[in-house]
């Protein structure tokens, strides 16, 4: 079962959906537990006499009734495992996200023109004006936009911003870029990974982009983390696509403040600039950060409570299986009281013996939520959303 388990999750997704990503994760599971009591004969029958009394006891215990003992530790393995795993996968996609929104909001400020349509613009007078404010160091603009690559299908979104080609990696979250060099009279373009599995685009391959009523030739030069748009994304440098559509206008902008400048007056200096109103939406790169985060950790709510309900049950099914054998253990008490076992002693027997099998269940269920933390992380997270995270284990 674990070995099926291992090699399901290499199989492709099965009608966009990762079936066999939760089959492996179903067949590992069902090979761990089955494969519980032989580790605990394994492990408990390798432990010598101690010369300990009541810890001698409770080993000998372990060592007559590993098979039965085990199952009531299959609930809290199995629970703890998947609680593992999916605070593993929760975690490593809060600090992906996270490092997501760094790279891409180093500015001070974001500005975005009718959020809801494409035709309204900054002109490149008012770019210019925000760019020459006393409260300004430093602005970049982009070209936000949406193509069709396919008729059939939803469009993708083009994002011509100021990059330079040769130091992409230092603008946008690349996941892998091609050595190859640019073919001449070809810009380079950075599709996401949405799009990568949407159309089948690969790093070195020619992308022809529909502008303005003629396919434009653009070489893709890598692949990027998009979080934001799932039906994919392109990037290209601004400077080329001026050249290719004579549009100089701009929906979005960064701005950089001047150390002696406060957000505020930033903003008030931007507004001021422009006077758009409620058609200009400014806010610093922090709120907008912090926003988003709130956003995730609000979506991913429920999970923690599940993690919580897993755990629960688990302890439960534990407890109730402790209780249950105690009470069925009653005629072993009285004869090690009747061969003078002090009443202390028998209750620290049996706190040896949760002790053991609770250390035991721990690390096993660590062991098992990190392997399936993997398969949560690259395989079904990539499948399902059609992006990466990076591991990041929460200590």
């Amino acid at each position: 079962l674990m070995g099926a388990g291992a090699l399901l999750a290499w199989l492709p997704p099965i009608g966009g959906l990762p079936l066999a990503g939760y089959l492996a994760i179903a067949a590992l599971l069902a090979g761990a537990v089955l494969l519980i009591p032989a580790l605990m004969r394994w492990l408990i029958g390798s432990v010598g006499p101690s010369g300990h009394v009541t810890l001698d006891i409770a080993v000998a215990q372990l060592q007559g009734s590993a098979s039965i003992a085990t199952i009531s530790l299959a609930a809290i393995i199995v629970s703890f495992s998947l609680m593992v795993a999916m605070a593993i996968m929760v975690h490593s996609f809060r600090n992906s996200f996270d490092l997501w929104l760094v790279k891409l909001l180093p500015a001070d400020l974001q500005l975005r023109v009718s959020s809801f349509s494409d035709t309204g613009t900054l002109t490149p007078q008012q770019q210019s004006s925000l760019a020459a404010l006393p409260s300004v160091a430093r602005a970049e603009f982009r070209r936000v936009r949406q193509v069709w690559l396919r008729a059939d299908r939803a469009p993708v979104t083009l994002i011509a911003r100021d990059l330079n080609a040769a130091q992409a990696g230092d603008s946008l979250p690349l996941v892998r870029a091609t050595q190859q060099p640019v073919p001449d009279g070809m810009q380079p373009a950075w599709v996401s990974e949405a799009l990568q599995d949407l159309y089948g685009v690969q790093p070195g391959e020619r992308l022809q982009l529909p502008l303005d009523g003629r396919l434009q030739p653009v070489f893709v030069a890598g692949v990027w983390r998009d979080y934001a748009r799932t039906e994919g994304s392109i990037v290209i440098a601004r400077a080329g696509y001026i050249g290719a559509t004579g549009d100089r206008s701009a929906n979005e902008g960064s701005l950089w403040g001047r150390p002696q400048a406060s957000a505020q007056q930033l903003e008030s200096a931007v507004r001021a600039a422009l006077r758009l109103g409620a058609g200009l939406e400014l806010v610093s790169s922090g709120q907008l950060r912090e926003r988003s985060l709130q956003l995730f950790d609000r979506a991913f709510a429920i999970t923690y409570a599940l993690e919580g309900i897993a755990v629960a049950i688990g302890l439960v099914g534990v407890a109730v299986a402790a209780g249950s054998s105690a009470l069925a253990r009653r005629a072993q008490f009285g004869m090690l009281r009747h061969v003078g076992m002090l009443r202390r002693q028998i209750l620290a027997m049996l706190a040896i013996e949760g002790v053991i099998m609770s250390t035991l269940s721990a690390l096993y269920g660590l062991l098992l939520g990190g392997a399936l933390s993997l398969i949560l992380v690259y395989v079904i997270n990539r499948q399902s959303f059609g992006w990466t995270i990076q591991f990041h284990w929460p200590v």
